[in-house]
């Protein structure tokens, strides 16, 4: 375990943070040791939990070039972002379309002071420190009305961020609430914790048990059923392959089927059209 560097101004890192666990599965150097405890209790139970950041973040990069090069979407909004990584939306945006714009958004205070840094030199891309809880906040932000064209098709990105709301703060209003704000010819892309329930049912314990050691250490987590998942994208056309396995959304040809280890069919994808 490395010494933490000294954290920017404001940030407490006496209290675990979702986006600092996941930049640690992803191998990121922007995490500090309550985080670490947090994740090696979760890799005790489920040890693949890096291969499946790595998985979402693959996901992320075939959903975005997807949407980029055969939807023609040239605008997103990416919600619980999470830290600068390699392979973000606006790198991958950009590549293929070079005036397409995005604004990320993220309730981490971290997230905002390193998203600043790395986009200082960036005109495509900004960040901002907002909570999906309140939706309204975000789709009325100046920045986001700055950058973005919402009479024009957005691609709306909620990548591992409905599960870290639980069913008391009620998600899928959240969903419909940011949805509704869209376009038609607007693309949704979910990530999301499964419990695939009876079909596995020693998957669906690990996911409970995992769900029972996140909920204590960070307060956020649920694994749902396809039924519960697919309830945010109601109204809406899921493209093809539907709710899948993240390695099953159109895997890029030639890349070799992964190991199906726990959270192969625990963390799930699907991208769906608004009419």
């Amino acid at each position: 375990m490395t010494r933490d560097k000294a954290a920017p101004p404001g940030i407490d890192t006496s209290i675990p943070s979702v986006a600092r666990v996941y930049d640690f599965f992803l191998g990121g150097k922007d995490n500090f040791e309550v985080d670490r405890k947090v994740a090696e209790h979760a890799l005790r139970i489920t040890p693949d939990g890096p291969a499946a950041g790595q998985a979402n973040r693959a996901f992320l990069r075939r959903v975005v070039r997807s949407l980029v090069t055969e939807a023609g979407i040239d605008q997103f909004l990416d919600i619980g972002s999470g830290l600068p990584t390699q392979g973000n939306v606006h790198e991958v945006a950009t590549e293929h379309n070079p005036k397409a714009r995005v604004v990320y958004v993220d309730n981490d205070p971290i997230v905002l002071a390193h998203g600043r840094a790395l986009l200082a030199e960036e005109g495509t891309a900004t960040v901002i420190q907002a909570d999906i809880r309140s939706p309204q906040e975000i789709l009325n932000h100046p920045d986001v009305r700055r950058f973005l064209d919402l009479d024009r098709p957005i691609g709306l990105l909620l990548f591992a961020i409905l599960h870290h709301l639980g069913d008391d703060e009620d998600p899928r209003a959240v969903a419909a609430a940011l949805i509704d704000a869209l376009p038609s010819g607007s693309y949704v892309a979910i990530s999301h914790f499964r419990d695939p329930g009876e079909r596995d049912p020693e998957g669906s314990r690990k996911a409970r048990e995992v769900e029972r050691v996140f909920n204590q250490s960070l307060g956020t987590g649920r694994w749902r059923t396809d039924e519960q998942i697919l309830s945010f994208v109601d109204g809406l056309t899921p493209l093809e392959p539907g709710l899948v396995p993240l390695a099953e959304w159109r895997p890029d040809p030639g890349t070799a089927a992964p190991e199906q280890t726990d959270t192969y069919h625990t963390f799930v994808g699907v991208v769906a059209r608004k009419p």
